[in-house]
């Protein structure tokens, strides 16, 4: 452990026990996910599902009673192909299609895993995945395009056909933002559509919506590196030590496995990464000093004393966050900017409005880059693209959905 994350423990461990159980004088970040990871048998599904809320209700009233709001409670089974095992293709749309429905009516959201995990694996399963995509409002899922054993070219190319089959034919293309391609990203991620495990189950990972934290570090750090790491990873440290002890304490009383925390500041609508990094820049979001202030964000979430999951770097989903995508229109960063910020921190593309008529031949090389600049340093990067029919450059997407915030569509570099 560095000395900035031991001395960390020692200041924030004395003042853990106050906060648990208790309201913090000042606003905490929400929740993003609670995630549990599972294992099911179709013949019994409902029953284990119903026992894994339960865990995860308790991990849930937990941060309520210490003053957090939590947003949403997950569960990622094992991966697809694994998932229907022995079951027709009519058997295993009706079985997603039944865990969809169960899934709106308990209030969790799905996910299905990667359906190719390696590069051998049979891509029938895509097709699968792309049908459930473009049918189902909840199922989410991924493929693995590329992890120790190198890039999967195989996989990079069935599923830049999948992304352009569900753009076509899932309801106003909105099935696509349910699909991630993941490179180099390890089991246990908190984070969705990536997450996914190959284990026995019984497992929970958490992660937070903490990009108001870091705007109100880098407000009062302004243009001072230095100061922003070491307050950044104090203030994260906070709420991760927080998530720590509920997650041990919960694993303690059920016997589920707290895999640990994803301390990356996710943002979402006004909660916004690219507010935050104005306020250290001083400039627009893309201008000069963004990658700079990328990689304190990741710095200091590297910092944090805490067993650490998932991407454990910095998101920016330029359509869930309304100022990226304002931004976005209004062209002071592009997709060769986000792959340079991913060079020092967990980026990847995240959710990038296309044009319609792009081919699947041009979603392959991006997601090659992707997968390339995750091998080339062994770090998490992911892929999430939204090709939009009839849309072209200079058009503007019209998503209809309380979490996008719609922008420019530009033509690709």
């Amino acid at each position: 452990m560095r000395r900035v994350g031991f001395l960390l423990v020692v200041v924030v461990s004395m003042q853990l026990a106050a906060q648990i159980g208790s309201t913090p004088a000042s606003p905490n970040p929400k929740v993003r996910a609670i995630t549990g990871f599972v294992r099911l048998d179709a013949s019994a599904y409902q029953k284990q599902i119903a026992d894994a809320l339960v865990v995860l209700r308790k991990v849930k009233a937990e941060f309520e009673s210490s003053g957090y709001e939590v947003e949403t409670v997950r569960l990622t089974t094992q991966p697809l192909a694994e998932l229907v095992a022995g079951m027709s293709e009519d058997q295993a749309s009706t079985f997603l299609r039944q865990l969809d429905e169960l899934s709106v009516k308990e209030n969790f959201l799905p996910n299905v895993g990667p359906a190719m995990l390696h590069d051998s694996d049979n891509p029938a399963t895509m097709h699968l995945l792309e049908r459930a995509l473009s049918t189902l409002s909840s199922i989410e899922g991924s493929a693995i395009i590329a992890d120790e054993d190198g890039i999967h070219w195989k996989t990079i190319r069935r599923t830049a056909e999948l992304v352009k089959y569900v753009s076509e034919h899932s309801p106003h293309s909105r099935g696509t933002f349910n699909f991630t391609a993941t490179a180099m990203l390890r089991p246990f991620s908190p984070f969705f559509p990536g997450s996914y495990h190959t284990g026995a189950g019984r497992q929970f990972a958490i992660g937070f919506e903490g990009a108001n934290v870091v705007r109100d570090v880098f407000a009062k750090d302004k243009g001072n590196a230095e100061a922003a790491i070491a307050d950044l990873t104090a203030a994260l440290t906070k709420h991760a030590l927080l998530a720590d002890a509920i997650g041990k304490k919960v694993a303690k009383e059920t016997g589920w496995v707290y895999m640990g925390v994803d301390p990356t500041p996710a943002p979402l609508g006004d909660v916004s990464i690219a507010a935050a990094i104005e306020a250290f820049t001083g400039a627009k979001f893309g201008s000069s000093g963004t990658l700079t202030a990328a990689r304190i964000i990741t710095t200091a979430v590297k910092e944090v004393p805490v067993k650490q999951v998932g991407y454990s770097g910095l998101m920016v989903p330029v359509m869930e966050d309304r100022l990226l995508a304002q931004r976005w229109a209004e062209s002071t960063y592009n997709i060769d900017s986000l792959l340079a910020y991913s060079a020092v921190c967990g980026t990847g593309l995240d959710t990038i409005p296309l044009p319609g008529d792009i081919s699947p031949e041009q979603m392959e090389r991006l997601f090659g880059d992707v997968a390339s600049l995750a091998t080339k340093w062994n770090k998490p990067l992911s892929a999430r693209l939204q090709p939009v029919p009839g849309k072209k450059a200079g058009d503007q997407t019209d998503f209809q959905d309380p979490f996008l915030f719609n922008t420019t569509v530009h033509a690709l570099p």
